[in-house]
């Protein structure tokens, strides 16, 4: 991998990238005001789960198709793979965030001016731009390989979950870098998973979790959106 591409990764990868991601949690919080989350190792084991059983099996293949379509520049691909995954998030608060976060970067790209014309051209086209859409955008305008950007994708969701338990579980910084480091080897499993599946194989079936994200729209006291 060029030097070139992996520091536009580890951009895009950031949290400092200014797209509202450290606002949200997906769930996350729900399940740690309800004590399911409450020490180290319920986060690991949450976020583990997490992990393997939705974001690998449907939000990363989907990202890693995004980026397929636009590599060839296929707008009929691009509309199709992007309105399964808005019609996919199944309450308003998981809904809300994608759509916030991918304008936000759609915008943010459209600033710094990455990509061609014809580039733009199709991500702008989308009635809706969630964030999988935007992110694959970038990583094709920024000529970053595939394969690292599902691998950078996975773990900047899994370090804004280790942030959110970091600030409300709470747990220590040095439990938050434990937790990283521990899921180093599941992250690249997760990553081969989302690039070999087949689309009849994608699923994002977590009653569980759909029903976190519902109650945290009620939530009395919160600090995220989501």
């Amino acid at each position: 991998m060029q030097a070139t591409a992996l520091l536009h990764l580890l951009q895009l990868s950031s949290p400092s990238l200014p797209i509202g991601a450290y606002s949200y949690s997906q769930g996350l919080e729900a399940a740690i005001e309800n004590g399911r989350v409450n020490s180290e190792a319920a986060a690991r084991d949450w976020i583990g789960h997490a992990l393997h059983e939705v974001v690998a099996r449907f939000e990363a293949p989907i990202f890693a198709r995004l980026v397929a379509a636009f590599e060839a520049r296929d707008a009929d691909a691009i509309t199709r793979w992007t309105e399964r995954f808005v019609a996919a998030r199944d309450t308003s608060e998981f809904r809300a965030e994608t759509i916030q976060m991918g304008y936000s970067l759609g915008k943010l790209a459209a600033d710094l001016k990455l990509g061609d014309a014809e580039l733009l051209a199709l991500l702008q086209a989308q009635p809706e731009v969630p964030l999988p859409t935007a992110l694959a955008f970038a990583t094709v305008a920024l000529q970053v390989p595939r394969e690292a950007a599902v691998l950078g994708m996975l773990f900047a969701w899994a370090e804004n979950q280790v942030l959110a338990c970091v600030k409300t579980v709470p747990l220590g910084q040095v439990a938050g870098q434990r937790i990283l480091l521990s899921l180093q080897p599941e992250l690249e499993q997760a990553a081969a998973t989302a690039l070999t599946l087949e689309d009849d194989d994608l699923c994002n079936w977590a009653p569980g979790l759909s029903l976190l994200s519902m109650q945290h729209e009620v939530q009395y006291s919160r600090i995220y959106r989501s």
